[in-house]
């Protein structure tokens, strides 16, 4: 592909796809009164569960996350009591069992709590939903703030998988994200971790950040692959000051350009394959007995809100303030704000705030835009067989496609979307050809590269 094609595609910005469509098309039109009926009405099919934890106690720069910096304690505790409420609230309305295939805590930093709480907070949904015997339990950690009496904790709570925040181990990137953490700092972790039986670990790296070089990345690369974790996710770093206001701290010269991130990018990509890793999608990385790397062989892998993941569930249920969840109807999304949202469900309410009621064409854009980002590929006749829809009226709905193909970036053979080998960095593009919303309502999205 030559570069300025290349380097046109990759400055677009657009939606990463973790859901369809996403989430700047929530509205308020589903309320918690619609939430509550879909609740009571899901099937006793297998669902996953996420938690989100909303604090940390500093701030680093380049986060897009719904988070808080907390100094104190009584914050988190008044939080976790509203989220042990919703989760009471939840249960209540479900009018069958409904058996858990994953329980993820996100953030901020899950591991904020005490682990006490912890530890209980797990309890309790053991306690009102049934978990399938291999249920998958995992974290996501900050390195810098993990104690060993947290680790024991995941011992107790049965924390089968661990995903611990690295971006750069370059000392001068980590000042301009106000993120100081030290390889050592981040080996003792997973030691201690595999040492209470974690041997599932995950490490997330990001490129395109302030004074980012090839070298830096690659120089990071390789202290990660020294510690050898199954998996590394490598996601871009997604300038959006106008929506976090902190990132507004971070000098724009220092960020490289297009050609840069790209360059990034593919370098950290042909680092990790040469070390054994396998590419799974746009961003992961899994080592071949990695269950992420099995479903990726198996055409089984699927992509939601935390990414690539093996979890073919169709309900997710999410808990905590801005938490997203998924049922078989559409998406819902809870408040926000962390008033509102404690508020809410401590007045005996769900704190649904926004959502999106699914339509038979979302369902069928939302499978062939998932099987484009999970499988590069996708046959348009056989999912449109799946919904019971016209494949060539779909073709001919994605005029982008042309375009697509002319700059060498897809081949179109019938009903079969193949993206070029060296265009699986811009499958997201491709995904865009599919989606009837782009546009419609205008979000702040991150670049393709």
């Amino acid at each position: 592909m030559k570069d300025s094609i290349r380097a046109r595609y990759a400055e677009e910005r657009l939606p990463r796809y973790t859901s369809y469509p996403t989430a700047p098309h929530f509205t308020g039109a589903v309320s918690a009164r619609r939430y509550d009926k879909w609740l009571a009405s899901l099937p006793a099919a297998p669902a996953s569960l996420y938690l989100h934890i909303p604090f940390c106690r500093s701030m680093c720069w380049y986060c897009g996350c719904h988070t808080t910096v907390a100094r104190r304690d009584r914050p988190i505790l008044d939080y976790l009591a509203a989220l042990r409420r919703e989760i009471e609230l939840v249960a209540d309305r479900l009018t069958q069992p409904l058996p858990v295939r994953q329980i993820h805590f996100g953030g901020g930093t899950p591991t904020i709590l005490a682990p006490v709480d912890f530890a209980g907070l797990v309890r309790l949904l053991r306690q009102r939903f049934p978990l399938e015997r291999d249920a998958e339990t995992a974290v996501e950690i900050d390195p810098r703030t993990l104690a060993p009496a947290m680790i024991g904790a995941f011992g107790e709570a049965g924390v089968t998988r661990a995903n611990l925040g690295v971006q750069s181990f370059d000392v001068r990137v980590q000042e301009a994200i106000n993120r100081r953490q030290g390889f050592e700092q981040t080996a003792a972790a997973v030691t201690a971790l595999r040492a209470a039986g974690i041997d599932s670990i995950g490490f997330d790296l990001i490129y395109g950040l302030p004074h980012q070089t090839v070298r830096s990345c690659l120089e990071t690369v390789e202290a990660c692959v020294a510690l050898r974790p199954g998996r590394i996710a490598v996601f871009g770093y997604a300038h959006l000051p106008g929506f976090k206001k902190h990132q507004r701290k971070i000098d724009e010269a220092a960020l490289p350009g297009g050609s840069a991130r790209h360059d990034q990018a593919e370098a950290i990509a042909e680092a990790l394959m040469a070390a054994g890793y396998r590419r799974i999608g746009i961003d992961h990385f899994a080592l071949p007995g990695d269950r992420l790397a099995e479903a990726s062989a198996k055409g089984a892998l699927h992509r939601n809100f935390q990414g690539y993941t093996t979890d073919s569930a169709e309900t997710l249920i999410g808990f905590g303030a801005s938490a997203i969840g998924r049922l078989p109807q559409g998406y819902v999304q809870n408040e926000t704000v962390l008033g509102a949202y404690a508020e809410r469900v401590q007045r005996g309410e769900l704190a649904t705030a926004r959502g999106y009621r699914l339509t038979a064409e979302d369902r069928l854009r939302g499978e062939l835009i998932e099987r484009l980002m999970c499988d590069f590929e996708v046959d348009v006749a056989a999912i449109c067989a799946r919904h019971g829809a016209a494949p060539a009226e779909l073709m001919r709905s994605a005029n982008r496609l042309e375009a697509l193909a002319a700059d060498g970036i897809v081949q179109v053979e019938g009903s079969v979307v193949r993206l070029a080998d060296d265009s699986h960095f811009l499958a997201r593009t491709v995904a865009s050809a599919f989606d009837a919303h782009l546009g419609a309502r205008p979000g702040g999205f991150s670049r393709a590269v």
